[in-house]
């Protein structure tokens, strides 16, 4: 039986990730910065909370244990955690660019090194990494945002050269603006703007993101490697 971690599965993208993997039978453990979050996911989902900072890797190593003695070493990986902050760049204070990195590409990097040994070992296993459109077209008033999710791309690809020969495939999902809280904490000036530039007129579902990353979990995406696939409502065509 599959076991998926998927972390920033609270609210948004990663719940709604976490209840089509759950449909699909994984076993599911829900990471989240927010305890409650993590508890009343892995309630509604039928799984196991974990309360974590992805940035942290005392957390991150405890998550993955903890999975582990549960059901197993984790067959599937989804880096969804996220973190959002505005502001123009001339006004971006140190500590917000630094915790914007920590949280996005860090959290990718530690939750990834702590499960690939045993995905390596067994010659199997898929990681999903949440990216973003603004990661490939940038956003204004997000430079750090945008410079994160660019960076978890380039990671994606990265690593899916190393491991792909070793039976591990690793792809990216970026996201155009997506009716989650996350989004909803940006300006309603943002928010309009955005919605305007989009040719569907409007934004998605936290649900289309979990279809596709349901398809990247599964056998017939086996030759996906590397690549990024963007449910964003047409805001990047690639």
């Amino acid at each position: 039986m599959s076991t998926v971690i998927i972390t920033g599965a609270g609210s948004g993208i990663g719940l709604a990730v976490a209840t089509k993997l759950a449909a699909l039978e994984y076993n599911v453990v829900v990471n989240d910065y927010d305890a409650d979050a993590a508890e009343r996911a892995a309630k509604e989902v039928g799984g196991i909370g974990m309360q974590g900072d992805v940035s942290n890797e005392a957390d991150v190593a405890r998550m993955v244990a903890r999975c582990t003695e549960a059901f197993g070493a984790p067959t599937h990986l989804v880096n969804n955690a996220g973190h959002v902050h505005q502001s123009r760049f001339v006004d971006l204070a140190p500590e917000d660019f630094d915790r914007m990195i920590a949280v996005h590409l860090r959290g990718t990097y530690l939750c990834t090194r702590s499960v690939l040994p045993q995905m390596l070992k067994n010659k199997a296993g898929c990681v999903v990494n949440m990216a973003s459109q603004l990661g490939q077209i940038g956003g204004i008033e997000l430079v750090h945002y945008s410079a994160a999710k660019a960076g978890i791309i380039g990671m994606t690809k990265a690593l899916a050269r190393e491991v792909s020969t070793q039976g591990v495939r690793v792809n990216a999902v970026a996201p155009g603006p997506i009716n989650t809280p996350l989004v909803r904490a940006l300006s309603d000036d943002w928010r309009a703007a955005k919605a305007a530039e989009l040719p569907l007129g409007h934004f998605g579902e936290p649900e289309d993101v979990a279809e596709t990353v349901a398809f990247l979990c599964s056998e017939a995406a086996r030759i996906y490697v590397g690549q990024t696939l963007s449910p964003n409502s047409g805001d990047v065509m690639l």
